[in-house]
């Protein structure tokens, strides 16, 4: 359920979150929402939860082995890119 919500904010504050928000591509009751939202996550909520919704959206689109070493892929990886 939307509820509407009625804030005092100094003007100039309004005026760069509105600047942000523009530029951002978003509403600025969206902005105070995620903010809210961050502010009162509890811990135990599913990492999920932090993605962005592009992200989100591959979640589980890739499958690997149960004895997959993500820390050794890495400094592989990293290693072949510096030529180490």
């Amino acid at each position: 359920m939307i509820t509407k919500l009625t804030l005092t904010i100094e003007e100039e504050t309004i005026k760069r979150a509105k600047k942000f928000a523009k530029e951002s591509g978003k509403s600025l009751s969206a902005l105070v929402e995620t903010y809210f939202k961050l502010l009162t996550k509890t811990k135990g909520v599913e990492e999920n939860d932090k993605l962005t919704e592009k992200v989100n959206s591959l979640y589980g689109s890739v499958t690997v082995p149960d004895n997959f070493d993500y820390k050794a892929e890495l400094e592989k990886a990293i290693n072949e890119k510096h030529n180490v």
